[in-house]
C-alpha cells in the first residue's frame, strides 16, 4: 500500500507537536475520536508516532454519541478494538436534549458545550491531562476568519492551549495538516467514516464554517497556498501595527 500522503501527514504532525511542545514524557492523552475523517487520521497518525517518539506516551481514545439516527457509535467501538486501540464511549441523547431546549436553528452551541463537558468529565476518570482533537490548517485557518468577521478578535484554535473549564490542556496534532493532505491520506489507508451530525445539512447550507470553508477554496485559486500564507501569518503577529491599545505606544 502506497503511504505517501499519509506519511507526509505524519511529517507535519511531528513537526506541529515538537513546535508547540504538545506532548511531553509520560503524557496520558484522550483522544476525542468522532468517526470522521480527520479523528480517524488523528488516531493512526498519533499511534504511528507513539511507537517511534523519543518520549513515552499513552492514548485512550473516546468518542461522544450523540444518539443521532445512523451514528454509529458500535461500529467505531468495534474497528478501535480490532486496531487493539483502548476506546471508551460516552453519550447523551442530543436529539431530544437540542428539540427541549428548542435549539433546532443553532444546535452547535447546545451539543458542543454538552459534549465538551462529557470528554472533560472522562479526560478525568482517566487520569489524562491532555485531550487531543482532530483540526486541520483548514479548520484553523477558517476559526481565524470567522472571529475576524464576526467581530470576536484575531483569534483561532491554537495548538497547545489550557482547557476553559477544565485543568487539561486541548491539543491540535493536525495543525499544519491542510484538508486535502489529511482526506489524501485518508483515502490512501482506506480509512472508513462511521455516522456523521444530523444537522450536517442544515450547516453546510447556513453554518459559518461552511461558508468560510469555501471561501477559503474560492480563495486559492486567486493566491495558490493561502492556507500555508495564513499560517505563516499566525505565526507572525506583529501587535505594534494592529490597533489593541494594551499593545501600542502612544506617547511621543
Amino acid at each position: 500500500m502506497k503511504t505517501l500522503n499519509f506519511n507526509k501527514v505524519k511529517r507535519l504532525t511531528g513537526k506541529a507537536v515538537a513546535d508547540y511542545r504538545m506532548i511531553t514524557e509520560g503524557d496520558r492523552i484522550m483522544v476525542g475520536l468522532s468517526g470522521g475523517k480527520d479523528s480517524m487520521m488523528l488516531v493512526h497518525v498519533l499511534e504511528a508516532l507513539r511507537r517511534r517518539a523519543p518520549v513515552n506516551f499513552e492514548i485512550e481514545i473516546v468518542t461522544f454519541d450523540p444518539g443521532f439516527d445512523g451514528f454509529e457509535a458500535d461500529e467505531i467501538a468495534e474497528y478501535c478494538k480490532l486496531q487493539g486501540w483502548s476506546h471508551h464511549t460516552v453519550a447523551a441523547p442530543m436529539e431530544s436534549i437540542i428539540r427541549e431546549k428548542k435549539a433546532e436553528n443553532r444546535p452547535c452551541l447546545l451539543c458542543s458545550r454538552l459534549r465538551r463537558g462529557l470528554l472533560y468529565k472522562k479526560a478525568d476518570e482517566l487520569k489524562c491531562g491532555k485531550v487531543a482533537l482532530g483540526h486541520n490548517l483548514d479548520d484553523i485557518a477558517v476559526s481565524l476568519l470567522i472571529s475576524m468577521f464576526r467581530g470576536g478578535g484575531i483569534t483561532t484554535m491554537s495548538p497547545n492551549v489550557p482547557a476553559d473549564e477544565a485543568d487539561l490542556r486541548i491539543i491540535r496534532p493536525l495543525a499544519y495538516a491542510p484538508e486535502d493532505l489529511v482526506s489524501a491520506a485518508a483515502a490512501e489507508l482506506e480509512l472508513p467514516v462511521f455516522g456523521e451530525c444530523a444537522y450536517k445539512e442544515l450547516l453546510d447550507e447556513h453554518g459559518d464554517r461552511a461558508y468560510f470553508m469555501k471561501l477559503l477554496t474560492k480563495i486559492n485559486k486567486k493566491i495558490p497556498n493561502v492556507r500555508q500564507h495564513v499560517l505563516h501569518s499566525m505565526q507572525d503577529v506583529r501587535p505594534a501595527y494592529l490597533l489593541d491599545l494594551k499593545f501600542l505606544n502612544l506617547s511621543g
